[in-house]
């Protein structure tokens, strides 16, 4: 694993809870995880159980959607009024957006509000197969998080166990102009926890030490933060970093974004393992995560644009 003194996002390998035995091993590498959330926020992570070779397909049918004509595409846009946590399906983000991608937003597999293209062939199936993988990996490091603060066994899992509100984000950004370069703005992710499966051009970095550092892409690797909700769950122990994505001259960008949430009605406090059993205030009041949620889907969508944050809850 990298050096956790300097500005280097670590890289931690996962292959040992892949494995039986080795226990010591598996406790070294949650205390890393640990220390990596707590320090960064941020981690890359590899061998994470997730094939190289459904990465690369998904990579590939995703390019070959996005290359299709508008008239395709638009035939998996969100349905007015369809219902669900978030519009699912194809949009484009509109010229007087800060964000200048295209995506297709998906729900888990067996939503009712899923709108999937059946072009290119076999992408549909990529999509439900990698976002099994996703969510099977997002529970592993959920528990890993869990161990590494102390709290019971598997409290997180029984916490968190309404996977309706989970989505993925497939997303083409364009190339940069002479003018601007900003693909996605600065932002804080505002659920659980978030994997990025980035192509070969990268433009991913985390705000450190005041200043953007890079996550240089790197091949079948996976980059993981914490969000908002940990945030206020840990009482700040762990802490949901600032981020953006910059666009390259000369060619797009793509990637998969996966956000493991919490369900709609769940109410999000700080946990009293952090506040009340060891003495300290609640840095936050409470709210559902539904209707933070929307807040920010809100501001987010609509002039003036502004990115709204957890601190909005803050005491």
């Amino acid at each position: 694993m990298e050096n956790l003194a300097n500005n280097n996002i670590p890289t931690i390998d996962l292959s040992i809870f892949f494995t039986n035995g080795d226990e010591e091993a598996k406790l070294a590498t949650k205390e890393t995880v640990g220390r990596a959330c707590t320090e960064y926020g941020f981690f890359v992570a590899k061998n994470h159980g997730i094939s190289a070779e459904l990465m690369s397909r998904a990579m590939q049918l995703c390019k070959e959607f996005f290359d299709l004509e508008d008239e395709e595409k638009l035939k998996s846009r969100p349905v007015a009024g369809a219902g669900g946590p978030i519009p699912a399906g194809y949009t484009k983000q509109p010229e007087q957006s800060p964000d200048k991608d295209e995506y297709l937003l998906m729900l888990a597999p067996q939503s009712q509000f899923n709108i999937l293209p059946n072009s290119p062939p076999g992408f549909k199936d990529a999509l439900e197969e990698i976002f099994t993988n996703f969510t099977r990996t997002s529970e592993l490091i959920q528990n890993i998080i869990n161990d590494y603060l102390g709290l019971p066994p598997n409290f997180l899992k029984e916490f968190n166990q309404d996977r309706s509100w989970d989505w993925m984000n497939i997303k083409r950004y364009f190339p940069a102009t002479e003018t601007e370069n900003i693909g996605i703005s600065s932002h804080k992710d505002g659920n659980a926890i978030t994997f990025v499966f980035q192509d070969d051009v990268g433009g991913l970095e985390v705000f450190r030490d005041g200043q953007y550092v890079p996550i240089p892409p790197s091949p079948g690797t996976l980059v993981c933060n914490v969000g908002d909700v940990i945030q206020v769950l840990t009482n700040e122990k762990l802490t949901s970093s600032l981020h953006r994505v910059i666009r390259p001259k000369g060619s797009s960008r793509y990637s998969y974004s996966f956000f493991y949430n919490m369900g709609g009605d769940k109410s999000i406090e700080p946990l009293s393992h952090f506040t009340t059993e060891i003495g300290e205030p609640p840095k936050y009041r409470g709210f559902l995560f539904k209707d933070y949620q929307g807040l920010r889907i809100k501001n987010k969508t609509r002039p003036p644009y502004k990115e709204v944050g957890v601190t909005h809850y803050a005491i």
